[in-house]
């Protein structure tokens, strides 16, 4: 039995529980190990919610805020390293218009690495959708708004901004972007995992982006990929083996974060049993990848846990956490 194997087996615990505790419909788990091997186990549902379909392990999950680092980060840093754009220039660099009418705007002086890091005074969160349904309006809205100015945090607005750099950048929009090797911006509605019944939508959201700002938008750099355990899994090994792996993405610019990702810390999603070169990110719906470059190792944990809705106590952060601190046991 192959160590990711054996890892597998004692780390997958927490999930079942989960699952048999309906705290979650169903999730995928899955490990590489030092050398190179994989193991994946897949339980529950896909969907409850009108009808029942089984988790299978080649089912699409919205992989929410995973975009940030899957996509967008990668995306931008192989920008800056071929030079067509420089990190420590604002993004009116690539966006000249943004916050046009007031030149001293705090905003326009808020650069690529800034966004990468959530080194900026944007607010955590903004109904964008709720300001209309015109994705070119919707654009222009978050360029001219004059946004509040707080202390740094976690915003999916410093994303949304690298999102629009990059349609600037490349002249199309991102959905036609390649979205990655195994990847993709919508998914089979019979093949992939059910997120959420969205009252704004009136519907239950599955292979459509179920982040109401991504949607309305048609397409952001905050959110939107699809992807297979897979298709994780084959994009964290190429990390691990270096493969269009900037250096940046292990470089802190914080306490907690690196250019795009999270970095090891007390509390957070990874565990407490991480060595200090571990990086991750999680995503609303449920969706997580952590990679240990000092062990070679990574893992993801692939949920639906906002189905049938977001509104119940799935235990999504603690699960997290166990699942970590069990792959890095001893």
């Amino acid at each position: 039995m192959s160590s990711a194997q054996a890892v597998l087996d004692r780390a997958f615990a927490p999930l079942q529980a989960a699952v048999e505790a309906k705290r979650i419909p169903g999730g995928i788990l899955g490990v590489i190990d030092a050398d190179g091997q994989r193991a994946t186990r897949v339980i529950g549902s896909a969907q409850i919610v009108p009808a029942q379909r089984p988790m299978a392990e080649d089912t699409w999950f919205d992989l929410a805020s995973l975009t940030k680092v899957i996509f967008t980060t990668q995306r931008i840093l192989a920008l800056a390293e071929a030079g067509s754009l420089d990190l420590d220039a604002p993004l009116i660099s690539a966006i000249p218009d943004f916050r046009q009418y007031d030149p001293n705007a705090w905003e326009r002086k808020v650069t690529f690495r800034q966004c990468l890091g959530h080194e900026t005074p944007f607010p955590g969160v903004f109904p964008l959708y709720t300001y209309g349904s015109d994705a070119n309006r919707l654009r222009a809205f978050v360029l001219q708004h004059e946004w509040p100015s707080g202390p740094p945090v976690y915003s999916d607005i410093n994303f949304i901004l690298l999102g629009i750099a990059l349609e600037r950048l490349e002249g199309r929009a991102i959905r036609q972007m390649d979205p990655g090797r195994g990847f993709a911006w919508s998914a089979d509605p019979a093949q992939a995992a059910a997120t959420e019944f969205d009252s704004w939508r009136n519907r239950v959201v599955v292979g459509e982006v179920h982040d109401e700002n991504c949607f309305a938008l048609q397409g952001s750099g905050h959110a939107g990929l699809f992807g297979t355990v897979r298709s994780v899994l084959d994009f964290a090994q190429g990390l691990l083996a270096g493969q269009g792996a900037s250096a940046l993405i292990r470089t802190p610019v914080s306490d907690r974060r690196t250019h795009g990702w999270e970095r090891s810390h007390d509390g957070w999603s990874g565990g407490d049993n991480c060595s200090p070169e571990t990086i991750g990110h999680t995503g609303f719906t449920g969706t997580g990848l952590w990679i240990d470059f000092a062990r070679g190792s990574a893992w993801t944990l692939l949920t639906n846990r906002v189905h049938p809705t977001r509104h119940f106590d799935s235990g999504i952060v603690a699960l997290r956490r166990a699942v970590g601190d069990l792959i890095n046991q001893g």
